[in-house]
């Protein structure tokens, strides 16, 4: 008896640790907050002289990864009400009350605080690049969805700002090649954020968000974005090439980069023309490759 007890238990404990780290998946957005920390290291990689010293890609990883989490766990405590209404959000921690908003709000204080803390370990400006790319996230992008597609702009700036963090961290100041870094990002995020708002459309006006532009009638997303995004895939073609001018890598990363954004502009055309859900799915899965294949040729080409 008392040994199916402990089994039950066992497994009782399991089952809540499995949920706990699931719950924590979602709160802090992980494979977002990955990709975040990934694209902030390659620009800290691609901009410095000495690429040797580990403690330091480790510490820029850590408070990358801090910072963006809190970012993520404010936003999710700000939109918890609107979660609720949409399918893919519903089942969060804090959308479905498995947690409670001030522990959620505490445990985003300490990682910011703690973030802030590693990036201010490098300089004065990555600790100060890191605290408005948090607060520019939580507390304007996130409320400015309700209201306008200006939202999409500051999450933008916000969402390319790891790069220039890296860089940063790396040259002690806000360089050519950090604003380069910064541009090619900012202008990708407009392409790929614009296919997630094709595909996810009909959950975005079930919680009332106003930050994809509409048609007149306000029941169809405007034809606008799918011109957006090929417009900035196409200006990726020409940003792409700057590092080579500015002698931060050579040859043979500017012919690749080159043909991935020849590629990926191909995607954005296919949206404009087509504008459907099967041309935005290809973009949208264009886009998850487009920033890690040009960062690594920049890298790989440098060493």
């Amino acid at each position: 008896m008392n040994r199916t007890s402990d089994v039950a238990n066992t497994l009782s404990n399991v089952s809540g640790l499995r949920q706990l780290l699931a719950d924590f998946n979602a709160l802090v957005k992980l494979r977002l907050s990955l990709t975040v920390v990934f694209s902030s290291i390659m620009a800290y990689l691609i901009a410095a002289e000495n690429v040797e010293n580990i403690a330091r890609i480790m510490a820029l990883a850590l408070g990358g990864f801090l910072v963006t989490g809190s970012a993520n766990i404010l936003n999710e405590v700000l939109e918890r009400d609107f979660d609720k209404l949409m399918k893919r959000t519903a089942n969060r921690p804090l959308a479905s009350g498995r947690m409670d908003v001030s522990n959620a709000v505490l445990l985003a204080g300490f990682m910011s605080l703690f973030g802030i803390t590693f990036l201010a370990l490098f300089n004065t400006g990555t600790a100060l690049l890191g605290t408005i790319a948090l607060v520019s996230y939580a507390f304007l992008y996130t409320p400015l969805k309700r209201v306008s597609p200006s939202a999409v702009t500051i999450g933008a700036v916000a969402g390319a700002l790891p790069t220039l963090i890296g860089c940063v961290a790396a040259q002690n100041t806000v360089s050519w090649l950090g604003l380069t870094l910064f541009s090619i990002q900012f202008l990708w995020q407009f392409t790929h954020f614009w296919s997630i708002g094709f595909l996810g459309f009909e959950d975005y006006q079930k919680a009332g968000y106003q930050f994809i532009p509409t048609s007149n009638d306000g029941t169809s997303i405007n034809k606008s974005v799918g011109n957006q995004a090929l417009i900035n895939s196409l200006l990726l073609i020409v940003v792409g090439t700057v590092p080579f001018w500015l002698g931060a890598t050579g040859v043979v990363s500017i012919i690749f980069v080159t043909l991935v954004s020849l590629c990926f502009a191909y995607f954005a055309w296919n949206f404009y023309t087509k504008f459907n859900k099967e041309s935005a799915l290809r973009l949208m899965f264009s886009s998850f490759l487009y920033i890690p294949l040009v960062l690594l040729a920049y890298f790989f080409d440098k060493l």
